[in-house]
Parts: structure tokens; sequence; C-alpha cells
């Protein structure tokens, strides 16, 4: 199940989302020439976040340091998909520069979870899971029931389908508490679900002031828990290449 894009159009251009994308691009871009050798290790030790060493009081400029950094080609590339769906519209309701320091502080709740998990672990933790799950947080909180195109892949069957927000972020959301509770104990450098589950609770949770402020539910009664302005209509385009029937002998 892999999202494409929602029906959520930003009413004004998302300069921040662009930034991020565009860093965490440059960084990938550098890193791109050294996935496997000691070089790319060196530089995950280094500006990772190793929960041992937060634990000393050391290094702590690496829980935002360890958002710009991935794993490999999958690993961004999912990222930056969600970060792109997702990431306008947060911006679009919260303003270029809270937004901003919405996505650095949940990138950082993010790691914080992770480490209470295992504080004296070793392992480097990258990435910015944590800070975009924090935005689909949020997202949930403001527009649940906003249309998201869903990839659905099962078995030889492929099928892109609509379904609300809440549907696609909870069915999320729950995998990460699910994988989390699994991994107790697992050793390794897995990927980190308790810093998505904690970005996603801290991005609901800061949004949750604004929601409020918004009238709560009489929010969702206005809108419906759609945006406040028209949603994009997607439709495929009919080919341009002539049809032409089966010719007879």
């Amino acid at each position: 199940m892999f999202p494409l894009r929602d029906h959520n159009p930003s009413e004004r251009r998302p300069v921040v989302t662009y930034g991020l994308l565009a860093a965490n691009t440059l960084v990938f871009l550098f890193m791109l020439p050294l996935y496997g050798s000691s070089a790319a290790s060196e530089i995950f030790v280094s500006y990772g976040m190793i929960p041992a060493r937060l634990s000393q009081g050391a290094e702590l400029e690496t829980l935002i340091t360890s958002m710009f950094l991935h794993g490999g080609f999958m690993h961004f590339a999912g990222n930056m998909l969600f970060l792109w769906i997702f990431g306008d519209n947060l911006e679009d309701m919260l303003g270029h520069v809270k937004f901003l320091l919405f996505y650095l502080a949940t990138g950082i709740a993010a790691a914080l979870l992770q480490y209470v998990t295992d504080p004296s672990s070793a392992v480097p933790m990258i990435g910015a899971s944590g800070a975009i799950a924090g935005v689909m947080g949020g997202y949930l909180l403001l527009f649940p029931k906003a249309r998201v195109d869903v990839l659905f892949i099962i078995v030889i069957i492929i099928r892109v389908i609509p379904i609300p927000a809440w549907a696609a972020l909870l069915v999320w959301f729950g995998l990460q508490l699910f994988n989390g509770v699994a991994s107790f104990g697992a050793e390794g450098g897995g990927v980190a679900h308790w810093a998505h589950a904690g970005g996603f609770i801290a991005g609901f949770a800061i949004v949750l002031p604004l929601w409020l402020r918004l009238g709560a539910q009489r929010f969702w009664e206005r809108t419906d828990g759609h945006p406040d302005h028209p949603e994009a209509k997607y439709k495929l385009t009919r080919s341009s290449i002539p049809r032409t029937g089966r010719r007879r002998r």
C-alpha cells in the first residue's frame, strides 16, 4: 500500500517543503557514490543520532543532522514522497516559519522517543521519517477526510484507489506501533518504528491547539474534514493514439 498523492492542493507556494526536499536531495546526491563504503559509515556515525552518545550529553546536534541522512535510495525516495504529499498542506495552515519549526520539533521528538527505548544503543539513527511522521500526524487532525490516492499491490492485482486520509494514516500509525512492540529486544540497526510513532504523536499534539482555535469539531463540521477550498480532480487522459479495428481476411 503506497500513497501517491492527495486531492488537497495548497493555496500558497510551500517554499519550506520545497527547501526541505531540496536539502535532503542534495545530501542524498552527495552520499550516493559513498553508499556501501567505509566513508558512508563514518558519516552515519558522525552525523547520525547515537543514543549511547546522547546519554553522555554529547553530540546533541545530531538530533537535527540525522534528519537529513538516508540509508539508500528507497529510504530517501519513500520519505520524500510522503513529505511531498502531506507537507504542503500543513505548511499552508501553519505558515512557513512555524512549519519549519514544527518539522524540526517533531523530528527531535521522534529521535528522543527512539532514544528512550534503548538509551545504550550504539547504532546510528538516520532519516527524515520521524519529522515526516509528525507532518502526517498534523495532517490527520486537520484533514481526516481528505482523499488520498493509494496504490494497492496484491499479488498480481495493481490498482489506485482513493481513500480518506484517516484510513491511510491510522493504518500506517498502527503498523508502527505493532512493529515497535515486536522489535523490542531485537539486535541490529533496523527500522526505527518508535521514532515514527513518536513523530506522529508529536505532530498530532503540536497541531492540536491550532485545531482547537479553529473550532475543533465545528471546524470539521464546517469543512467536513476536507480542506476548506476545492479539492483537486484527477482523471486519466484519453490517449491520442487512434484506435483501429481488427482487419478481416
